[in-house]
């Protein structure tokens, strides 16, 4: 059945959700707890999370593979009673393995290619279980057709292939119902997943589109689980991939992994792209692993083309004389130079782009007539439409007007193979050919080069003595758009869409002279050899060990609905500020310094208007009259705002643009913090900002007394951040010599006096107190973002020095659930208010004197 938190959690992510189905009621896996507790508390789908303490009993690595399809292959027995199962030796989900612990187990989840009736889905459930270590998901057949063939394949697929849906017929226009079901299809993937692993010893990998939302299913149960997710297809750049209606959905699903891989560095850069303009997330990398900073958790982006699996191709090699004999191949292309290509039957793939681009290759170069033979292999179609059939019938007449034009008694220029065909045919076909021609207009990786190069490095062995030379040599002429293209350096790498360059690529290839082949193929053959699916595979599991180590170090908890679900990563002592506890210190204590904030931290950062409410100056006017108290807004806005604002609090002292300017109250006189109070420096900032503001659409300067910020925040993001790197860059160089500080920070890049931070304010603060004879025996100090960071770091070295006793009461406190120094937090700015409200009614203000006492500073 599906959850009771389903419908719900549907109609949260997509609306009103229709019933899509019910299966029966199914007889649970058996599986194995290793994680205290009972069975039931993860057989019930509802969204508790399981995340235990406490160590499993039994520790054994396993991984549990999940993706749209198991690698079995199954078909009816010959008496229609029950099923037979065997191995799918072709599946990458199965060669992969070999790149895995040996001691490792691995279980697979997946749906079968063959309708299971629902009578008998259970014995196969525990049949699969039992001999192949393979938990099959049940799809209903409508979910199936909807999530499948119409979600993935004609909307997912197109558009990760950069085919919008300008019309109904082209590319697949969005759906709604076909989305639900892509949903509810994740879900019952989930189930099978739930129903048999160890959360606590389990790593989890996905594999490809099809499950892009699985990670938010899972991750929603198990905060901790370590899990990682491949995509093989594609990533389109962000002007693609944001016109997808689900889009922020499908990207927080990823970012619940913790490790993605992809392909290329482009894949990567464009899924990169799209978190930084979609969620404004941004990425580092660090000594060479790149990660998205997410929550408190670190998402490992990985980069790692996959392989072929060489023993499975040399194995074919050494049988393919006796399954399919060359010999026979030889002698129907004899006296001919054989061009080959191996493509599935999909609009993306260019095979009628191919076929162009050899017939213009045989009228540009007559010599080829009756020579050249481009044999055509097209595997059977995945997926279907108009857009197929359109494509099919041209491929049709291209190669009936090309064999007429050309053709001659016994030459066909043009082959079309259009069946089925065993590897041990195509490692046949691979061996007579002098070069494959790929021209897809975009693929996720595409093979077909490696198995080449590997079937031309063996094929002397299969051969006689007769080839005098004992080289190995191949071409290839592929598209610049396919994943395998960076990796193949010595290939003619081409433009698909460009037919007259393709055909002189052709031409150039087959003309090549055999040294320069033979040392192209060397080159090949070292790296498809050594980067192998294994290698592949050992290297994306090693880096799922390294980002998932310090899962169980940390504190995890997940927060919001549907698919706004994330897990907040975060320091064991990081902890939600009490309300009640820092009342009962703050009344126990005598000497109180409190530093707070203002933008972001008692005013919302979305707030038009940044006067403080009545509420605010009242809360603060009472903390500041309090004796007891010695209170500081500390903000980087310039001092006459704030003086302006905040002038009915007679007793609050203020730190102005980061420290620069100072004051203990109303009555005393603004210092100036700064080491330096020259602004020659400016003459010299100010234009190279001006520069960067007219080249930078929605960027624009502030001008403060001490210092110049650059504001991108409406720019265009990568725009933005790359015109805020030139410009640091720029303006380090050019300042080299004068006494100010350059940083960039969210959306800006700032040039101040050096000397000048919140840390420092914070610590005159501490010492003032201290000289005077009122150490502070409590300090609260709130703020939201990097510059208050400084304020908690200097805490430490305050108790440190001394300055600050060791028994000192400190609450450090950051808003926002997010990597800190601060050993607090409180949400939002709502909630800071409320607590210095509760902290306003404990105080005990005394009427203002225009003479200050020794004891208030």
């Amino acid at each position: 059945m599906m959850s009771r938190s389903y419908t719900n959690l549907l109609d949260l992510a997509s609306g009103n959700f229709p019933v899509m189905g019910q299966p029966r009621e199914k007889k649970r896996l058996p599986r194995v707890m290793t994680v205290p507790g009972v069975i039931s508390e993860l057989d019930d789908d509802q969204a508790n999370s399981v995340a235990s303490d406490v160590p499993s009993s039994i520790i054994q690595d396993r991984i549990i593979i999940v993706a749209n399809q198991l690698p079995v292959k199954a078909k009816r027995r010959p008496d229609n009673k029950g099923w037979s199962f065997s191995w799918d030796d072709d599946s990458l989900l199965l060669q992969l393995k070999d790149g895995l612990p040996e001691e490792m187990e691995v279980l697979y989840v997946g749906s079968l290619k063959v309708d299971v009736d629902p009578s008998e889905q259970d014995d196969v459930s525990q049949l699969l279980l039992d001999r192949f270590k393979c938990v099959p998901a049940f799809l209903p057949p409508d979910i199936l057709t909807k999530f499948y063939h119409g979600f993935c394949k004609q909307h997912l697929w197109p558009l990760f292939h950069y085919m919008l849906p300008f019309s109904a017929n082209h590319g697949g226009r969005f759906y709604r119902s076909l989305w639900e079901a892509y949903v509810a299809a994740n879900k019952i993937f989930s189930q099978r997943v739930i129903e048999v692993i160890n959360p606590e010893d389990d790593y989890v990998w996905i594999h490809d589109y099809h499950l892009m939302v699985l990670p938010t299913f899972l991750r929603r149960r198990f905060n901790r689980l370590r899990m990682g997710f491949f995509l093989h297809s594609p990533f389109p750049s962000s002007e693609i991939y944001r016109t997808l209606p689900v889009r922020e959905e499908i990207l927080k699903a990823l970012l619940n992994s913790d490790l993605i891989g992809f392909h290329t560095f482009d894949y990567a850069r464009h899924f990169l792209s799209c978190c930084s303009r979609m969620l404004g997330l941004e990425y580092q990398s660090k000594r060479g692993y790149i990660g998205v900073e997410y929550y408190g958790r670190t998402i490992g982006i990985k980069i790692m083309p996959v392989g072929i699996h060489m023993a499975q191709i040399e194995s074919v090699l050494r049988l393919a004389d006796k399954e399919w004999r060359v010999g026979e191949l030889k002698q129907q292309f004899e006296g001919k130079t054989v061009l080959l290509g191996v493509d599935d039957m999909d609009v993306f793939k260019g095979v009628n782009l191919k076929l162009l681009a050899m017939e213009q290759m045989l009228k540009q170069h007559p010599k080829w007539q009756g020579r050249a033979v481009l044999v055509q292999i097209a595997n059977p179609a995945r997926g279907r439409g108009q857009d197929l059939e359109e494509i099919q019938a041209e491929i049709t007449a291209s190669c009936k007007r090309i064999n007429e034009t050309f053709g001659q008694p016994g030459y066909e220029p043009i082959v079309f193979i259009d069946r089925p065909v065993s590897l041990s045919e195509r490692v046949a076909y691979y061996s007579v050919a002098e070069c494959v021609v790929v021209t897809a207009v975009r693929d996720g990786m595409n093979l077909t080069p490696y198995e080449y190069i590997v079937c031309r490095q063996g094929v002397s062995e299969s051969e006689s003595s007769s080839e005098s030379s004992g080289s190995k040599k191949s071409m290839l002429v592929v598209s610049e758009f396919i994943g395998c293209s960076p990796s193949l350096s010595g290939a003619i790498r081409v433009n698909p869409w460009n037919i007259e360059t393709t055909a002189e690529a052709m031409n150039e290839a087959i003309s090549m002279v055999d040294a320069e082949k033979q040392l192209r193929h060397e080159k090949h053959y070292r790296y498809v050899s050594s980067h192998d699916v294994a290698f592949w595979s050992r290297s994306f599991f090693q880096d799922m060990e390294r980002t998932c180590k310090d899962h169980f170090r940390r504190r995890c908890w997940g927060i919001g609905l549907s698919f706004g679900f994330r897990v907040v990563a975060l320091d064991p002592n990081f902890r939600k500020l009490s309300i009640d506890h820092i009342v009962s210190v703050y009344l126990r204590s005598k000497n109180r310094a409190i530093l707070l904030d203002y933008d972001g931290t008692v005013m919302p950062q979305t707030s038009h208007n940044k006067t403080p409410s009545s509420e605010v100056i009242s809360i603060i006017n009472t903390l500041s009259s309090d004796i007891k108290n010695t209170v500081f807004v500390v903000s980087g806005r310039g001092r006459d705002s704030l003086a302006q604002w905040f002038s009915p609090c007679k007793k609050l002292g203020i730190a102005a643009e980061h420290g620069y300017f100072m004051r203990w109250s109303a009555n005393d006189n603004w210092e100036v913090c700064g080491q330096n109070s020259e602004f020659g420096w400016k003459e010299i900032a100010e234009p190279v900002m001006k520069l960067y503001t007219e080249a930078t659409d929605g960027s624009s300067i502030e001008t403060k007394e001490s210092a110049l910020v650059w504001h991108h925040r409406d720019a265009d993001p990568g725009f933005g951040s790359s015109q805020a790197k030139e410009m640091l860059d720029h303006l380090e160089s050019v300042l080299a010599n004068e006494p100010v500080t350059v940083k960039s920070g969210q959306f800006i890049v700032e040039v101040k006096p050096q000397g000048v931070s919140k840390g420092v304010v914070a610590e005159k603060i501490f010492t003032t107190m201290a000289e005077s004879g009122r150490q502070a025996d409590f300090v609260l100090c709130i703020g939201d973002d990097r510059s208050d960071e400084e304020m908690f770091e200097i805490i430490s070295s305050a108790i440190s020095s001394g300055v600050l006793s060791s028994n000192t009461s400190v609450f450090a406190c950051t808003v926002g659930q997010k990597p800190s120094k601060a050993k607090y937090y409180l949400d939002d700015p709502a909630e800071v208010v409320n607590m210095l409200e509760s902290l306003a009614e404990a105080s005990d203000p005394e009427p203002f004197s225009d003479t200050r006492s020794e004891d208030s500073i």
